[in-house]
């Protein structure tokens, strides 16, 4: 059996919220759960909460599966995986979310050959795969919604977020259909608000 690593600690106490609020899941988890199936373990799938259990994935042998964060790249246990599997071409990694401009997420999922981590050159030989539709962001229709509905109350929205032809895209659409006061700052622009 292959072993799945849940290696990330947030991960691992955010399942442990949702274990705890089943009422609001979708009708057929609920009718699995319901029937006896924790759908949150499943069979080799083991949890490190703490850094040393982080640190023996490495020693485990392959094959292996580890669910890692953070977003992008930027920071957690991820970039001490990505130093240490990205070199080999028998490894696969899977970016399941947005990378945004300028990291190291998204210099691996535009197929650059090398990255410096942790001050290291890291070359990369492993597969890249990126699948879409796992991100835990709202689209913009459902952003437009959002803030329509808190329309009433809100006086200014700044748009800080995603590719820059996106963020001003959402900008202008909450502008033309809710009459919302909607920037995108520029990057390093500061912006004090009064409370």
């Amino acid at each position: 059996m292959v072993p799945f690593f849940l290696d990330s600690p947030l991960a691992i106490k955010l399942t442990d919220i949702y274990r705890k609020y089943s009422d609001y899941f979708n009708d057929i988890a609920r009718q699995k759960i319901k029937a006896g199936d924790d759908i949150f373990v499943f069979p080799g799938l083991k949890e490190t909460m703490e850094t040393e259990q982080s640190k023996m994935i490495l020693k485990m042998a392959n094959p292996k599966i580890i669910i890692a964060g953070s977003g992008m790249s930027s920071g957690g246990r991820i970039i001490h995986h990505e130093k240490n599997y990205l070199p080999d071409p028998n490894n696969t990694i899977l970016l399941t979310g947005y990378q945004s401009v300028g990291t190291l997420g998204r210099l691996i999922e535009e197929g650059v050959k090398q990255v410096r981590i942790e001050g290291t050159e890291v070359p990369i030989r492993a597969r890249i795969v990126k699948i879409e539709g796992y991100s835990g962001h709202k689209d913009s229709d459902n952003l437009l919604k959002f803030v329509q509905n808190t329309s009433e109350t809100i006086k200014k929205v700044f748009i800080v977020m995603g590719e820059p032809k996106s963020a001003l895209f959402l900008v202008q659409k909450l502008r033309d259909y809710l009459a919302i006061d909607a920037v995108n700052p520029k990057d390093g622009e500061s912006v004090e608000i009064d409370v």
